[in-house]
């Protein structure tokens, strides 16, 4: 079953009106005319078990309930299942009134994956699953694990649309594309990922996506003169050769906390943090890691303290948490609630 539509402004305003009281003045964000949680949800760790499956599809729910707007995965998050999960919950919130354009939801595609479980022979199920079908021929495989070929992003795009069970995918990331600097220059990735915005420009105009984005781990933190940094401004100036100046490249994704501070504190972009560099080029910041994937998190207090620190840095808009415990997302939401 699709759910019609997407996130919208109407929609993303009624949902954070229904818990105005509840919250403080800054846990609203603003991308473009959508307002965002300024902490949302991962979905990136756990076991790949249908009991993992279920502690997830609680969290979504209660994170909602709390005043979170803002999922996030990767098709390749937990071997599909997390995408899975969220589609579950997405449709068990429609039926108890959340409706699907309240709700902002972001998946990513750019590694190799499974479907459900691991194989017992990764690179023969790739030869099937991918050689085999068309979908990339592993010259367009880096490191063994990454491929940006459009054939295999607009497969992967449709299996994200149908796990999650929406029509429109609000955020589209290409996954870590620094990964293919192990394999290929900057040049041969600059020119994959040209040929990936054409893509994900068709997806946006045909509705598939509402917009995209790059979720990175090293990229936007390295200096310049390290092998796996991508300039941001050169990845805007590439949107807009391929969709002109509104172009749908309007969000990025970057580790931010205490112990990974580069995004707000480092010089990787022109002699400017990410931070100040995607606020002056209009961009809309999500931080992964955001409590180090729960290193930063020994009890409750120290949790919302690192969590608070992360959301709380000028230019960021969502701190996103990954968890599958309903409990610590009550933890979480202490940061935003009165």
């Amino acid at each position: 079953m699709i759910a019609a539509a997407r996130a919208t402004a109407a929609g993303t305003a009624r949902f954070h009106t229904r818990h105005a009281a509840a919250v403080v003045a800054d846990h609203v964000r603003r991308l473009g005319d959508l307002s965002l949680s300024s902490v949302g949800l991962g979905s990136y760790l756990a076991p790949p078990d249908d009991a993992t499956d279920a502690r997830y599809e609680a969290a979504v729910a209660r994170s909602l309930a709390l005043g979170v707007n803002v999922v996030d995965a990767a098709i390749v998050y937990r071997n599909q299942r997390s995408e899975r999960a969220i589609g579950r919950a997405l449709r068990v919130a429609a039926a108890a009134g959340v409706a699907r354009d309240e709700i902002v939801v972001a998946t990513k595609a750019g590694f190799l994956g499974f479907d459900g479980h691991r194989p017992p022979d990764p690179r023969a199920y790739f030869q099937r699953a991918i050689v085999d079908a068309g979908l990339a021929g592993w010259d367009e495989i880096a490191a063994g694990c990454h491929c940006l070929a459009p054939r295999f992003l607009v497969d992967q795009l449709a299996r994200s649309r149908a796990n999650l069970g929406v029509e429109t995918i609000d955020i589209y990331y290409l996954h870590n594309p620094e990964t293919q600097l192990d394999d290929v220059d900057r040049a041969t990735l600059l020119s994959r990922m040209r040929s990936g915005f054409e893509v994900l420009e068709r997806a946006r105009a045909d509705g598939a996506i509402a917009r995209y984005g790059v979720a990175t781990w090293f990229g936007f933190r390295a200096l310049p003169d390290a092998r796996p940094h991508l300039d941001l401004a050169e990845l805007v100036a590439l949107a807009r050769q391929v969709g002109g100046d509104r172009h749908g490249f309007e969000v990025v994704q970057v580790p931010l906390n205490r112990t990974m501070p580069e995004a707000a504190e480092a010089p990787t972009q022109a002699g400017r943090s990410l931070l100040a560099a995607a606020r002056d080029l209009g961009l809309y910041v999500m931080s992964s890691a955001s409590i180090m994937q729960g290193k930063l998190a020994p009890d409750p207090a120290a949790a919302r303290a690192a969590l608070d620190w992360t959301r709380t840095r000028p230019g960021l808009g969502t701190a996103l948490v990954g968890t599958s415990s309903a409990e610590h997302v009550e933890h979480n939401a202490a940061v935003f609630r009165r």
